[in-house]
């Protein structure tokens, strides 16, 4: 399955870039941040180990009129996505070219450059969308079939619905995080394999999910569904996510109608959002599907994306990382546009904003399941870590690292990170 990967790949910022950069001139992804100069929260687009403020871009009357100036100066994106897709491209076009290595406009003047670019290591990021409604897929067919094998019968693995519509459930925005925002352990009923009934206790087996998640751009009406053909106009732009996971609270709550408490604690989401404008390069075909959808859900063409994705660990008491998961977003059974045709079927209406998680993304091979339920088969395989630890489920100091990027031809269009570090469970008051 070749994809193209050349598309933009001879323009140049006047600003390095170097050619591992998530962050080239060919990505401009969407943050929100501020500085211990300016604390206020303002809209940014990262170059290389820069972030471009562009409140003060705008300020300057540098960026089309049809965004009003004071949407840059928001601490959300959620202003600036509503202006539609239009504005969007008109903005990307005016950034690219005052970043363009032969434009002066901003080059030329060393006064404004310190006033407009602020280094990456001096920005503190901000949740970059106010998501008004989060919903999680279970979009991978190898995570899935992980999954049946584990809990039910491996010869049987995925349910009959499975294959016919993008399964799903509709969660919480409230508890969406930040990358760097510390996880609290999450407490909830553990039922053991031998008690009667359960108890109550801190979760034994936390968990990552190496998942993205679709930013909602455009909103659409009560009762009116979206079409497969309509879903690219819809959507926005793309972030890593974690979605955090107690197993054990899971396997006890999640029959008959899915997880609750066992998701409800954290969902991570990386600080930087990359535009589907600079994604296009990198779409390819996704897998085959068998059953052929019902019309609704007719495959496209190139309907998903070629995004390398990797996870690592590291321990509280180790100096160093260790990436356990390499497996790519390309994998996914079905795609965004199915899954927003399929959530917005029975007429559910979206907003600017919403966040659509993908599912845990796993692939064929051992060393790319996306989570460690998978890697160490309900902790029966324990993950051996460089520093001689070994893992079953995440421990309390631990901190989950997640990344991803499309690889050009001499440059990247990244995610950047999402990261987390476990904090102990609180001990509840009436204990």
């Amino acid at each position: 399955m070749a994809s193209i990967h050349t598309q933009n790949s001879s323009i140049a910022s006047f600003i390095p870039v170097h050619p591992e950069s998530h962050f080239s001139i060919q990505n401009l992804p969407y943050g929100v941040f501020s500085t211990v100069q300016d604390r206020n929260p303002r809209i940014g687009v990262a170059i290389g180990e820069f972030v471009l403020d562009l409140a003060k871009i705008a300020d300057m009357g540098l960026l089309p009129a049809s965004a009003p100036v004071d949407v840059f100066s928001s601490s959300s994106l959620n202003r600036f996505i509503a202006l539609g897709k239009d504005v969007w491209r008109e903005t990307r076009v005016a950034i690219k070219e005052l970043l363009a290595e032969g434009n002066q406009t901003l080059q030329a003047d060393q006064e404004v450059r310190d006033r407009v670019f602020v280094p990456v290591n001096d920005a503190t990021m901000h949740l970059p969308v106010d998501p008004p409604g989060y919903t999680d897929f279970y979009s991978s067919k190898e995570h899935a079939t992980n999954v049946g094998c584990m809990f039910r019968d491996p010869a049987n693995a995925l349910l009959p619905n499975w294959a016919e519509i993008p399964i799903a459930y509709n969660g919480r925005a409230s508890s969406v995080v930040v990358s760097g925002t510390p996880v609290r352990r999450p407490n909830g009923q553990l039922k053991l394999p031998d008690a009667p009934r359960p108890v109550f206790a801190a979760c034994r087996k936390l968990d990552y999910e190496l998942e993205t998640a679709f930013v909602i751009g455009k909103p659409s009406t009560l009762g009116t569904p979206i079409s497969g053909e309509e879903a690219d106009e819809h959507i926005f732009g793309m972030v890593l996510l974690n979605d955090w996971s107690a197993r054990d609270i899971q396997q006890w709550e999640y029959v008959p109608l899915g997880p609750f408490n066992s998701k409800t604690f954290a969902s991570s989401i990386s600080p930087w959002v990359v535009t589907m404008e600079a994604m296009v390069p990198f779409r390819v075909p996704g897998p085959p599907q068998e059953p052929a959808p019902l019309p609704y859900l007719a495959k496209g063409g190139n309907d998903t994306y070629d995004i390398r994705l990797e996870v690592s660990i590291q321990p509280e008491t180790s100096l160093a990382s260790a990436t356990i998961c390499r497996t790519n977003f390309r994998y996914m059974y079905w795609s965004m546009q199915q899954q927003l045709a399929h959530h917005t079927v029975s007429g559910c209406n979206v907003r600017v904003g919403d966040l659509m998680g993908s599912g845990t993304i796993s692939g064929p091979a051992k060393d790319e399941f996306g989570s460690l339920l998978e890697l160490t088969w309900n902790g029966k395989e324990p993950v051996r870590l460089p520093s001689g630890e070994e893992r079953t489920f995440l421990e309390d100091g631990d901190t989950v690292v997640m990344t991803g990027w499309c690889q050009g031809d001499g440059y990247r269009v990244g995610f950047g990170e999402v990261s987390g570090s476990i904090l102990p469970a609180l001990t509840p008051e009436f204990e």
